[in-house]
């Protein structure tokens, strides 16, 4: 399942495709949408944001399309007036004069507006995503210390989109192994020295994956971005020499090194 820095990076091609052009095509399959289908002809797509799994398209009406990719949604960019050969079912077309964005078989879809939006169940639960620029290594270390998140093992915290939105199995293991922990610590018993390592991974792991467009080696270096330990089972970890190992946590494969990660 993509993970923040993939959902991150196809908004980026959405926002390319079609941010401030006119909508010549407007389509959704949905009955409770179809109302919205002429009014935002002529109007504009200001910005698309990610929370997490889920993204936000701003229209220039002031209205906000919320949609969920779960488990098999896909957004794709075709040239305008094409149709492409898929056996997925379109949900959403949204084309300008030169690019069409399409929106294939996710069924969260709603249309907001300010008062909705902000109301949104999913939307409220989520924690800040781990891309947004104003998050800190300060704020990411609070919330690993407040009551609410200080007592959860890392097994289960960081997969858990109210701690973090973004994160997901293969970030979750890469981040444990930078911060050398085992999964079944909890922030209440680090040191600060393992705290502060730890909420600075939990930043700037997925960042680096997102900068460096998926390609892999050590973030500290600014190359591009490897695992280290994810899908590395039976081979050497590169900090230690130890054989990585894998095994099964929170029903997701995990892989560590029972060398390095105590």
């Amino acid at each position: 399942m993509p993970e923040g820095p993939e959902i991150r990076r196809a908004a980026d091609q959405l926002e390319k495709a079609i941010v401030g052009k006119p909508l010549i095509d407007v389509w959704f399959a949905f009955p409770e949408l179809k109302p919205w289908e002429s009014g935002l002809l002529g109007e504009q797509v200001t910005a698309i944001e990610t929370r997490g799994k889920a993204l936000l398209t701003h229209f220039s009406t002031g209205q906000t399309l919320y949609s969920h990719n779960q488990l098999y949604g896909v957004w794709r960019v075709v040239p305008s007036g094409t149709v492409p050969e898929t056996q997925r079912i379109l949900r959403v077309r949204l084309g300008a004069a030169d690019k069409t964005i399409l929106l294939y078989s996710a069924s969260d879809i709603e249309m907001l507006d300010a008062d909705t939006l902000a109301a949104h169940p999913f939307l409220q639960r989520v924690g800040p995503d781990v891309l947004d620029a104003s998050l800190t290594v300060e704020r990411v270390k609070a919330r690993l210390l407040s009551p609410r998140f200080c007592r959860r093992q890392f097994s289960g915290l960081l997969l858990d989109q109210a701690f973090l939105a973004g994160l997901g199995n293969y970030l979750r293991v890469e981040i444990l192994w930078q911060a050398q922990l085992l999964p079944q610590h909890k922030a209440q018993t680090l040191t600060e020295a393992q705290l502060d390592i730890l909420s600075e991974a939990l930043l700037a792991v997925p960042r680096h994956s997102y900068q460096m467009r998926g390609t892999m080696k050590h973030y500290h270096h600014g190359a591009a971005f490897r695992f280290e330990v994810f899908h590395r089972q039976g081979k050497a970890c590169r900090r230690c020499g130890e054989i990585i190992q894998k095994g099964s946590l929170s029903s997701r494969p995990f892989y560590w090194c029972p060398g390095c990660q105590f």
